[in-house]
């Protein structure tokens, strides 16, 4: 079975095209012990080398992800962010990988957030990016709450209940979908339906709809008399 980095190596490369030669270059530099700059110059320069493209990846290839670490779907990843996320994975820098993250979003723009926080479940460290987690979903921009809870393992794997429950009702006020959630039925908790059976009731007492993959959390509850109320309601709205 391939390891991740060989696949995003197998894919970026695949699709490089005239710029295969400075991008394997580059990787077996940062893989050699260059310094930590050369690293930023990589990710800055990623988009204007290689373009923004979508990587547009086979089932088999989705299926390669899956298997080498369960969970993981690169299916919306762009070629540049790709090749950002395979730079960090090959860097071996001198201080600890956390440490390095932290920086890299602290200076990042909102495409090169995107990129590092779509790449967590391939992380070395991952107790050490809790921080860095928990800021970029206080994100105000969409795009970078998505990257964490949509499509990606980490959170299912990580959260304690409380923050898992809190980043689905973020995803809800936000207006980020619920079924692109890796973990969405498997994290299911009764806390959860209840909180959701709450925010539902004060969309419809203010006369606004309700997305029908709010429920799928909240199924595997039924029986809970105010849970049972809630699900008819749905049913006869969507009646």
């Amino acid at each position: 079975m391939a390891a991740p980095v060989d696949l995003l190596r197998g894919w970026v490369m695949a699709r490089a095209g005239k710029e295969a030669m400075w991008l394997g270059d580059t990787l077996a530099n940062l893989g050699d012990g260059a310094p930590e700059k050369a690293l930023h110059v990589v990710l800055g320069l990623a988009p204007r080398r290689l373009g923004k493209a979508d990587l547009a990846l086979s089932p088999a290839d989705l299926r390669a992800a899956d298997a080498a670490r369960p969970g993981w779907d690169p299916s919306d990843w762009s070629l540049d962010g790709a090749a950002r996320v395979l730079a960090l994975l090959v860097f071996r820098g001198a201080r600890p990988f956390a440490e390095t993250f932290k920086d890299l979003r602290r200076t990042s723009d909102a495409a090169e957030m995107i990129a590092l926080y779509r790449g967590l479940p391939l992380y070395p460290e991952p107790e050490a990016l809790d921080f860095e987690v928990g800021e970029g979903l206080r994100s105000n921009l969409r795009p970078v709450f998505e990257a964490i809870a949509h499509r990606n393992p980490w959170p299912r794997d990580h959260f304690d209940e409380h923050r898992w429950n809190h980043m689905i009702l973020k995803a809800l006020f936000v207006g980020a979908r619920l079924a692109p959630i890796v973990g969405l039925e498997e994290r299911a908790n009764p806390e959860l339906a209840r909180i959701l059976c709450d925010y539902a009731e004060e969309r419809w007492a203010a006369g606004r709809p309700v997305t029908p993959e709010l429920w799928i959390p909240v199924h595997p509850f039924a029986g809970d008399p105010k849970i049972d109320a809630a699900l008819a309601r749905a049913k006869e709205n969507a009646a």
